[in-house]
């Protein structure tokens, strides 16, 4: 607890050093560094303390109101998954910032490190008083990071949809930890250790749940309170956008655990049905509309909804087995949907990294002006690949376990005592492998696009690779990639701390069975997968391969142009694009999407072609506030005409209204 509070002041020591100095130079060459130094002590303490408990209470707050913090493992997991994560996106940052004007600079630096303080104390918070100044911390030095190019209309409204949106949320959280308190407890009663006493009945724990889970949804993006997550990224600096989507979504994924599984007594079934259902859409959905973008950002913003839905998925699955005493399935599921929150952190803070350094290379964001940087950025390229491999979900990378554990969950789950759920469990495994089907399918267009083939634009000769800060940072997340995704035991055997806690379950005496070259989670008999071997043969494979090709092809290649079709003049725009990459997809959902397109006419002198696709949630969910709000506004504001006489008529009005209700 001491080395993480030391952690905590560290980092808001940094910011404010960074604020208060104004040194570009020492900024980025010190305190960004230093502030990654800071998450590599804060992820050593946490993998040190995953199977102690320990509290303390801080004198500060307001009177007899002291702040409570505790770490047991479900904090201390999460509070390895910001420490770990958060080491290579300090580094990027120090390459990254570089430019920036000093000013600007040291206001972002301060932003970023209370940002990382302030999720810190949302895991060690354990009492609602703390939790929500340290939420509210997160939300609005997270607004200020995305609007750190406020001069852009698009950016303010990203930021205001995401500000608003936050808002709306951290009132249902309110709302749930007032309903879970109910009263009981006396002075101590906002503390979490209260509300776990509070023995709520099964109608208004239920009612607490959903508080929870659309709450910390909104913070997840969750549909349909999705809207500001793929107009945020874009908005944001690319380390910005490593931080909230690694990170930041996880600390809703928390908050779900939290009240589910801690704070609530029970835990019905049907919760985990819904939770279920919801996961699947919103997976599907985020993949489906990642398929389709045009913009990198967007389409990782995409992407991140996707796994959110995994995760989301995941937890309705252990939800439903714990309640039915599937305990070993539980604890199955819930470990798939943490080790799946551990992996994204680091492959998509890896992607979202790549793409800050292609667009300083290049100024570009969109897939149609890019192509063939693997010739000028080859080890950003290299870089990224492993990203994309592992977010497709391919052996041996870490995005591969999580998706094959939760399958397994889904395969093994027996006959259930409820028979829809038994109807249910096939066909979300079937949506389940659909969705990762389709996240290679976006996999592809995103690497294939960017890095291969021609150069769509020819300013893209001049371009440059990765600086040294920016390499050594994806390189932190390119390792935890490879680590998590060979090494799936010894990771397995440290959630366990987590899953006893919440499932009263854990893997260790089947995942560790046949040692750790073998990952057997329920029983080698049923299922079994070996990481390690599987690279060694991929690795000799490709060695032997190569030895081949020089000892018995080498002296006999003849090189030549490529087959042309019989045309020879090739130019990048006879090469697939994004578009067309995307639009299988597109024409499959466009029902969905709300297509719009230009179409050119034979008549026009420059003919272009040109569609977008729709949101048709925010029509459905979105567009009637913003029309509503308008109209209240409009009617509101014809009250006020500038005129004294017309305020004192409202003063008196008023005033004889207020001595009639006293009367």
């Amino acid at each position: 607890m001491d080395v993480v509070l030391g952690v905590v002041v560290f980092w808001l020591a940094l910011g404010l050093a960074g604020l208060l100095l104004q040194n570009s130079l020492l900024i980025t060459r010190f305190i960004f560094p230093l502030g990654a130094a800071g998450s590599l002590i804060l992820a050593g303490a946490a993998l040190d303390g995953l199977d102690e408990v320990s509290t303390a209470i801080l004198p500060l707050g307001l009177p007899d109101l002291p702040f409570h913090l505790r770490m047991d493992a479900l904090s201390v997991f999460f509070l390895l998954l910001l420490g770990s994560a958060s080491i290579g996106i300090s580094l990027f940052s120090a390459g990254y910032f570089r430019n920036m004007p000093k000013a600007d600079l040291a206001l972002l630096c301060f932003e970023y490190h209370v940002f990382l303080a302030s999720m810190a104390l949302v895991f060690l918070a354990d009492d609602a008083y703390l939790f929500m100044v340290a939420w509210e911390s997160m939300a609005l030095s997270s607004y200020f990071l995305v609007t750190t190019d406020h001069d852009q209309p698009e950016v303010r409204r990203a930021g205001f949809l995401y500000l608003l949106i936050a808002h709306v949320g951290a009132i249902a959280i309110l709302m749930c930890f007032g309903l879970m308190q109910g009263g009981h407890g006396g002075q101590g009663g906002y503390t979490f250790a209260a509300m776990r006493d509070a023995n709520l009945a099964p109608f208004w724990a239920s009612t607490a749940f959903f508080l929870a889970l659309f709450g910390f949804g909104a913070k997840a993006g969750i549909l349909p309170l999705h809207a500001w997550l793929p107009e945020a990224h874009p908005a944001a600096p690319s380390p910005v956008s490593a931080m909230m989507s690694g990170i930041m979504l996880k600390t809703a994924i928390y908050g779900i655990l939290r009240v589910t599984f801690d704070l609530l007594e029970v835990q019905l079934w049907w919760w985990g049905a819904i939770a279920l259902a919801l996961g699947l859409i919103t997976a599907l959905f985020g993949v489906i509309f990642a398929a389709v973008q045009m913009d990198m950002k967007r389409l990782l913003a995409y992407s991140s909804i996707e796994n959110i839905g995994f995760i989301l998925t995941g937890i309705g699955l252990t939800i439903i087995f714990h309640d039915s005493g599937k305990d070993a399935l539980a604890a199955l599921a819930l470990t798939a949907s943490l080790y799946h929150a551990l992996n994204h952190a680091f492959m998509k803070g890896l992607l979202f990294l790549g793409t800050g350094s292609i667009l300083h290379a290049t100024g570009e964001r969109r897939l149609g002006k890019l192509g063939g940087l693997i010739r000028r950025m080859p080890k950003l390229a290299l870089l990224m690949l492993v990203g994309t491999l592992a977010l497709a979900g391919l052996p041996p990378l870490n995005g591969f376990v999580s998706e094959w554990l939760l399958l397994q969950a889904f395969l093994l789950s027996p006959g259930l005592p409820q028979p829809y759920i038994n109807m249910l469990v096939p066909i979300a495994a079937a949506a389940l492998a659909l969705a990762a089907a389709l996240a290679g399918y976006v996999m592809v267009k995103f690497y294939g696009v960017v890095f291969l083939g021609q150069p769509r634009d020819s300013s893209l000769g001049e371009v440059h690779d990765a600086g040294l800060w920016e390499r050594a940072g994806m390189l932190c997340m390119v390792v935890g990639c490879i680590a998590l995704g060979v090494f799936p035991t010894f990771v397995i055997l440290h959630l366990d701390h987590v899953t006893e806690m919440l499932v009263h379950h854990s893997l260790s005496a089947s995942a560790a069975k046949t040692g750790w070259l073998l990952l057997t989670p329920i029983q080698a008999e049923r299922a079994s997968y070996g990481p390690l071997v599987l690279l060694l043969v991929i690795v000799a494979g490709s060695l032997l391969i190569a030895l081949t090709v020089k000892k018995f092809v080498h002296g006999r290649l003849r090189r030549g142009p490529a087959w042309d079709c019989g045309f020879p003049a090739q130019t990048a725009r006879m090469q697939d694009t994004a578009e067309g990459f995307g639009q299988p997809i597109r024409q499959i959902f466009e029902w969905y999407m709300g297509v719009v397109r230009k179409v050119p006419t034979p008549f026009d002198k420059h003919p272009h072609f040109h569609s977008e696709t729709h949101d048709l949630l925010w029509n459905i969910f979105y567009a009637p506030v913003k029309r509503l709000n308008e109209t209240v506004g409009a009617l509101m504001g014809k009250l006020q005409h500038g005129r004294i006489h017309i305020y004192l008529l409202y003063s008196f009005v008023t005033l004889l209204a207020l001595l009639a209700f006293v009367r």
